[in-house]
């Protein structure tokens, strides 16, 4: 049943100790023992439905947060499995904002925020690529590039529950080595009949950052819940929009080189500070319809429909800066440096690069699934369940440049950078870069090259598009067992298909007029006037980091007046490829649930095999004589795992546990590291330099697409107290020791003599001779292996525990260390993406007689952030310590004529906490700095 009241019943709080009621020592002690004895077995399952214990007498009604972390604790001890858990609050409001934020409170989760909003979750120290989601206990697809989910696609509103599973059991397909997230829908007929709607408006404490942004935003949705036919059928509906508005004041350094010309000390390479206003669209659905017609036959069918639209409109002005970088600058004499670093410097002969840029997102995400648990006899069922799961996304990402002249040919600026004490730079400039007298659409700096001759490029279009789709089909047998400690036996079989398509398209822009394919040689134009009518009347200001103003204009009416040209070079064209999965699971499973020496015993003995056939289509492509070639190319390769599993949970006495789990577990490679493509170049300039690989004028880079899955022996520990009014403390230690590791950068030795006919004879005589024919070919590898280890508590505490005076008081807080030590076969060490070896999070809440206040603080370490580079290629840096904090307070009616209508006001970010990223382990060498903002929040509900 969908709680949005947790009855605790008088007598089940009598059963369970006070806090303080037993030796950790001593439990310690057994754990050890227990340790010893258990065998070491690996564990895998399928995600449980965690629902909590039925209600008895003698209730107690809590509500809202209460209900919800009382509901949570109820999952979490009635598992044998090591599971946290966050649970709806009422039907269609999880806790906080967003899915995010709501798991990011958890022990061991961490996120890291994109564009103002948690989104890439880390499970123990390791990122999105190591943790897999299910929706109702199935895997889905993503509308991202590889497989971590991003939880925006989820609107909040129409989930029961979400799980987070740490350890595993064989019935639990497609298990991440991090943990596995399920997100989970109310079912009808376990749930109270219902109508809710609810609206919220959303307000950002930044006025507009651009003139054609907004700092207001919205939130609706509805829920609908019934049941007919004498309670045997049953449909719950959900309806969801919003409209939610970001504001980014962003500084990116592009590095700090040793400058000959500043003494040999560290000089910012070059800065773009810029402005970012966005809105996410988004609009969705679900469906659910139950059946249960008798005792024998029960069937559930979910749909899921999500479609968002991401606007992004992006101002700057991009600042090449030190002179060994090749900007041409000139330092002026009176620099400052302190502890090696150039802090303050003037420079002439500037060329600065205006950009006015434009981003468009639409994904569309749709699942289905039908569930059918047909039972055969008094204690055998068989059950089928069917899934699809499609994604399709397709981005329109413009660039627009504008100047002073064509490749430095216009007007120099003199600047004054000044080192701030967040780590940004100042730059103050002389330039108006509002005058269009100056200021035209052209290539600044000259960059445009199509990897034959240069372009004249006033622009840049990338056009990448993306489908993901899964279909699933698993059946399984399961019964139960008399006269044995062993209650329950399941075997089953999971059989998937996941095909990922991705296209990627870009192209040149330059002015009209003249010339062909955009080249400079043809007579393209070098630069036009910024047309009168693509201007706003209201200019970008730059001043939080030291530029008055710049030249807006429209970026889509200046694209539609420009020329395109088809980029078609190697890499470009390499890009695009199709990726193919085939898994088929078979699990067999014996759950454990019996008294041994007088303490009561849950859990299960498994094993799983999973055979896969992975294959990838795609290009070779090279630049031959100034002629691009393309080859087709299509591989797979196949392989079986044995994946073992074993949990324990033994209730050593009232209300205390100790659990064990030890599995083996997998989790498949970044989609993009599949694929078969390949770009092959000839760098004529390396010719003469010697034998060695990497000094070889052949070279080649792409993916592999037989890739093998990373692979982790689990052992976990969890002490695990609950204590009379639904709260717990527990203590949790893990070891994870990882094979298979996937090293990115991973380059071997490959002779590449059939490309020496390329050459000319001259140039080939001396590669022959030097025996430089053999290059490096860069492609990821299985070559890594390591272990992590490490520590989570958490104390989810109704303040009712230690007085009844203090009832409606209560904390939820959680702490968790991570140590890691990952290497490559060169024996080079890895830092994670994604961990911090120190988390934590608290929320403190009041809520009784309706009214309810909280407040919650997450803090984070410093971590390796992964952020999208050049073409959308992962980078990393090192992100700073932040700490977030939120809070909201709000009445619901319950009794009167607005009975049922609740108003609840949140905030966001009120620490106005900014993300940054650093390098070389110097806090001061800042290289990303993004500041969000606080957000504001105001809804209303009401409950038919």
């Amino acid at each position: 049943m969908l709680i949005d009241t947790i009855r605790i019943a008088s007598a089940a709080r009598a059963a369970l100790p006070r806090l303080g009621g037993t030796s950790f020592p001593a439990l310690a002690a057994a754990l050890a023992l227990a340790a010893v004895a258990t065998p070491a077995l690996a564990q895998n399952q399928e995600a449980p439905a965690a629902e909590p214990a039925a209600p008895i007498e003698d209730d107690i009604v809590v509500s809202g947060i209460r209900a919800s972390l009382a509901s949570s604790a109820a999952i979490k001890r009635d598992q044998a499995m090591i599971v946290d858990s966050v649970s709806a609050e009422d039907i269609g409001k999880l806790p906080d904002v967003s899915i995010a934020d709501s798991l990011a409170r958890l022990p061991g989760v961490t996120a890291q925020r994109l564009e103002g909003r948690d989104q890439r979750l880390s499970i123990r120290g390791l990122g999105p690529d190591f943790s897999t989601t299910l929706l109702n206990g199935r895997e889905q697809v993503t509308v991202g590039d590889n497989r971590g989910v991003e939880y925006d696609q989820y609107p909040s509103e129409f989930f029961k529950n979400v799980n987070v599973f740490k350890s595993a059991d064989a019935s639990l397909i497609a298990a991440g080595i991090a943990g596995t997230v399920d997100l989970r829908m109310l079912r009808p007929l376990e749930s109270k009949r219902a109508f809710v709607v609810s609206a919220r408006g959303q307000m950002n404490e930044k006025d507009k950052l651009n003139p054609d942004g907004s700092r207001y935003g919205y939130r609706a949705s509805a829920t609908f819940v019934n049941k007919f036919a004498n309670d045997t059928l049953g449909i719950a509906i959900g309806l969801s929009a919003q409209s939610t508005p970001t504001q980014n004041e962003r500084y990116a350094a592009w590095g700090f080189p040793a400058e000959p010309l500043a003494g040999g000390n560290l000089f910012l390479g070059g800065a773009k500070p810029y402005v970012q206003s966005s809105v996410l669209k988004r609009y969705g659905g679900v469906a659910t319809v139950e059946w249960a017609p008798s005792d024998n036959f029960h069937s559930t069918f979910d749909a899921l429909y999500s479609n968002f639209e991401e606007v992004q409109r992006l101002r700057g002005i991009e600042f090449p800066i030190a002179p060994t970088w090749g900007s041409n600058a000139v330092i002026q004499p009176g620099y400052t440096v302190e502890n090696g670093l150039v802090t303050e410097a003037t420079l002439t002969n500037v060329v600065a690069v205006q950009r006015n840029d434009y981003n468009k997102r639409t994904a569309k995400n749709l699942s289905l699934g039908w569930n059918n648990d047909l039972r055969l006899s008094d204690t055998i069922h068989f059950v089928v369940d069917a899934s699809w799961s499609r994604a399709t996304r397709t981005d329109f990402l413009l660039e627009t440049y504008s100047g002073t002249g064509y490749n430095q040919s216009g007007a120099k600026d003199t600047i004054r950078i000044t080192h701030n004490g967040d780590g940004t730079y100042d730059i103050v400039p002389t330039l108006d870069y509002t005058n269009t007298g100056i200021i035209s659409l052209t290539d600044p700096r000259g960059w445009g090259f199509n990897g034959v001759e240069t372009v004249v490029q006033t622009g840049f279009l990338n056009r990448p598009d993306f489908t993901d789709d899964l279909k699933a089909l698993r059946a399984s047998l399961n019964g139960e067992i008399g006269g044995s400690i062993f209650s329950r036996w399941e075997v089953g079989a999971n059989y998937s298909r996941r095909e990922k398509q991705s296209r990627y398209k870009s192209y040149f822009l330059c002015p009209k007029g003249g010339g062909t394919n955009c080249t400079v040689a043809s007579g393209t134009p070098l630069s036009v006037p910024v047309p009168a009518d693509t201007l706003l009347d209201e200019q970008v200001s730059l001043d939080y980091l030291g530029v008055p103003k710049m030249l807006t204009y429209d970026p889509l009416k200046v694209y539609a007046l420009q020329a395109s040209y088809f980029d078609g070079r190697p890499g470009s064209l390499a890009r695009d490829n199709d990726i193919t999965e085939k898994v088929l699971t078979g699990y067999a499973k014996l759950a454990i649930d019996g008294t041994v020496g007088g303490k009561a015993l849950k859990g299960s003995l498994g094993l799983q095999v999973v055979h896969t056939k992975q294959g990838s289509t795609g290009q070779i492509a090279a630049l031959q004589d100034g002629v691009v070639t393309a080859s087709p190319v299509a591989d797979e390769t196949t392989y079986t795992d044995f994946l073992p599993s074993a949990t324990f949970s033994v209730e050593l006495e009232d209300g205390f546990f100790i659990k064990l789990g030890a599995a083996q577990t997998m989790v498949r490679p970044r989609l993009d590291q599949e694929r078969i493509t390949q770009a092959v170049n000839i760098d004529f300039s390396k010719i003469g330099l010697g034998g060695l690989p990497q000094n070889s004028p052949f070279s080649s880079t792409g993916g592999n697409f037989a890739l093998k899955p990373y692979k982790s022996g689990n052992v976990d520990v969890s002490l695990e107290r609950y204590f009379r009014g639904g709260g717990y403390l527990a203590l949790t230690g893990f070891f994870k020791r990882l094979t298979d590791f996937v090293d990115p950068n991973n380059s071997v030795l490959y002779d590449f003599s059939a490309l020496l006919s390329v050459l000319p004879p001259a140039q080939r005589a001396i590669v022959v001779a030097q025996n430089a024919q053999f290059g490096l070919v860069s492609q990821p590898a299985n070559t890594g292996r390591g272990e992590i280890l490490g520590v989570e508590a958490t104390a989810s505490l109704p303040f009712t525990v230690f007085s009844q005076a203090l009832d409606g008081f209560g904390i939820f807080a959680s702490g968790s260390y991570v140590d890691s030590k990952i290497i490559y076969a060169n024996n080079s060490p890895v830092t994670l993406p994604g961990q911090s070896k120190w988390i934590g999070s608290g929320t403190a809440y009041f809520e009784k007689g309706g009214f309810q206040a909280r407040a919650t603080y997450r803090w984070r370490d410093e971590f390796l952030a992964e952020l999208a580079g050049l073409s959308a290629n992962p980078e990393y840096r090192t992100g700073k310590a932040e700490g977030v904090l939120d809070a909201q307070i709000g009445y619901e009616f319950q009794s009167g004529p607005l009975a049922g209508f609740s108003i609840l006001a949140q905030a966001k970010n009120l620490t106005d906490a900014p993300f940054v990223t650093t390098e070389a382990g110097d806090s001061r060498l800042v290289r990303e700095y993004q500041r969000y903002g606080r957000d504001y929040y105001l809804g209303i509900t009401y409950k038919f």
